[in-house]
């Protein structure tokens, strides 16, 4: 294996480290809204990611003439932490590959396609995670939807806040679980929309999975759709409810759980991720100890963080799926 090749390799991956960023970010609607609106925030270090929240109101009085003012010190902000988590993607070829694609041009689409994998790779697996709770790989993934936006909002601990406790109220997300059907989602929608309302805070994006996007679809035949250009432009099969572009996440390759809408107030949710693993590739040349292989590791490190939990929901079917397909 010659030092060019190498280098030629360790190149390539560098190069193709912020492209690769852009392609995850716009396999998943949410990143991809998250980035568009300048949430997916870098951080420099640090072994907890913070983010303030301000969740208490001051004192207002009224008064007349001499009347006394007094204030009360309050606690207004505190802050959430959440845990730094990391992942990587190897990328490997074999001394026997490279001599069996000994020619310049074999040797670059070799590597072509092993770096093109490891994308789909980081691509897919993000986009799953998105949705997780942060317990799979044991505890190492992110925390994503199903731990930011509970099922069961009273329970458990977020950004190292208990939502247990009496006084964290404003850390539950709103959930709202009902038997769907054609006949009452539209109902439902709206009352979970309403709930995640606080003047001109307002969900702009919902999330679900195709058999509940397949039923509020038919509940809108021979009535006009609305969509957003920008969000079809982009790939993503989407409609329209009450101003936030309702996306559809389902099918093959669709992450979103079963029998799950998610209404989110994306101003209030990032994708945090350190500045030195953003998808780059990790160290330098590395070659195995026992094996005639070289590598290289894309890595990323960071969370998924929240800032305001009350403006979040989610809308669960309760109902069986088949009951559900028939409605549909």
């Amino acid at each position: 294996m010659s030092r060019d090749f190498n280098d030629v390799f360790t190149l390539t991956l560098e190069n193709r480290s912020g492209q690769l960023h852009d392609t995850v970010s716009k396999n998943n609607a949410l990143l991809s809204r998250l980035k568009e609106k300048g949430k997916m925030r870098s951080i420099s270090g640090g072994t907890k990611i913070l983010e303030e929240l301000e969740y208490g109101e001051g004192d207002m009085v009224w008064y007349s003439g001499y009347d006394t003012i007094q204030y009360q010190p309050k606690q207004l902000f505190t802050a959430a932490e959440y845990a730094l988590k990391l992942c990587a993607v190897p990328v490997a070829i074999s001394g026997e590959e490279l001599l069996q694609n000994s020619g310049p041009e074999q040797k670059m689409d070799l590597l072509e396609k092993r770096i093109s994998n490891a994308e789909k790779t980081m691509m897919n697996k993000m986009s799953a995670a998105i949705y997780g709770d942060g317990t799979g790989s044991s505890g190492k993934e992110i925390g994503g939807l199903a731990l930011l936006v509970a099922d069961d909002p009273t329970s458990g601990t977020v950004g190292g806040i208990n939502r247990a406790t009496t006084g964290n109220e404003f850390w539950r997300n709103q959930s709202v679980s009902a038997e769907i059907t054609k006949d009452n989602i539209t109902q439902l929608m709206s009352n979970l929309y309403y709930k995640c309302c606080r003047g001109n805070d307002k969900p702009d994006l919902i999330v679900c999975n195709d058999a509940l996007y397949a039923l509020y679809d038919s509940t809108l035949m021979g009535l006009q759709r609305f969509s957003d250009p920008k969000v079809a432009d982009a790939g993503f099969i989407s409609l329209r409810f009450k101003g936030a572009d309702m996306i559809y996440d389902g099918g093959q390759g669709g992450y979103c759980p079963e029998n799950h809408m998610y209404f989110l107030n994306t101003d209030y949710l990032y994708l945090r991720t350190h500045k030195d693993r953003d998808m780059r590739v990790i160290g330098g040349d590395r070659m195995a100890v026992n094996q005639d292989a070289l590598y290289r590791i894309i890595g990323w490190a960071g969370n998924m963080t929240m800032s305001n939990a009350a403006l979040q929901g989610v809308l669960i079917n309760t109902a069986e799926a088949s009951s559900a397909d028939s409605n549909s």
